[in-house]
């Protein structure tokens, strides 16, 4: 597979695809572009692998990694409990740009989690992602394709001169959204703002205000 391969976001390729969902299952680090910004997809239960990521991003340890999943039925396994705030919230703005940090499941990897116990987590609305995790099988990584520290990538060449040869792969998708997902703590029975973003925090007011 060539180091970027063009890709287009809305009707992605098959075969590019495959082939990518391939690499991610044996152990590679692939940059792609998603609703928001460019992340760095990768298999969430290989140790190697999400140590690989730390490095990549020079991220400190005790920062957990954000996960993606292609449909519902995946989160039960990534999360210890779904509360009816989080159902609310799931059902107002997935598929979309809103991470929800839930109480990790036991299963996860300490490393995964930051030893937090929490694990970010977004149903992406945006094709490329959800049929490349379909492909592979199973929930992947989207922690922003950028060293830590600096800018979130919108483009595959911004990628590419920020990690260079340190991804095995990235999917050029074009020019992504200048906005992150927005990140909220559902861990307690309030509800958290940790980040504004594409979901704006009156929206979150409002949907969570709404019976």
């Amino acid at each position: 597979m060539k180091k970027v391969n063009p890709i287009d976001p809305d009707d992605p390729d098959r075969s590019v695809l495959f082939a990518a969902a391939a690499l991610i299952r044996k152990g590679g680090v692939v940059a792609i572009p998603t609703d928001t910004f460019y992340g760095l997809a990768a298999d969430p239960f290989n140790l190697k692998v999400v140590r690989r990521l730390f490095e990549i991003k020079g991220r400190d340890s005790s920062k957990p990694i954000l996960l993606l999943i292609s449909g519902l039925q995946m989160l039960p396994s990534l999360v210890e409990e779904v509360s009816p705030l989080a159902e609310k919230l799931i059902g107002r703005f997935w598929p979309g740009p809103l991470t929800l940090i839930f109480k990790a499941s036991k299963q996860l990897p300490d490393l995964l989690t930051g030893g937090t116990g929490t694990i970010g987590v977004r149903f992406p609305n945006a094709p490329l992602p959800i049929r490349l995790i379909d492909q592979v099988g199973f929930p992947i990584t989207a922690t922003s394709a950028n060293r830590s520290g600096a800018p979130s990538p919108a483009s595959a060449q911004e990628v590419e001169r920020g990690l260079g040869a340190a991804v095995d792969c990235i999917l050029d998708g074009g020019v992504c959204s200048t906005l992150p997902s927005t990140v909220l703590d559902v861990t307690a029975s309030e509800p958290h703002l940790l980040r504004e973003g594409r979901v704006s925090a009156d929206q979150v007011a409002a949907a969570i205000k709404k019976g």
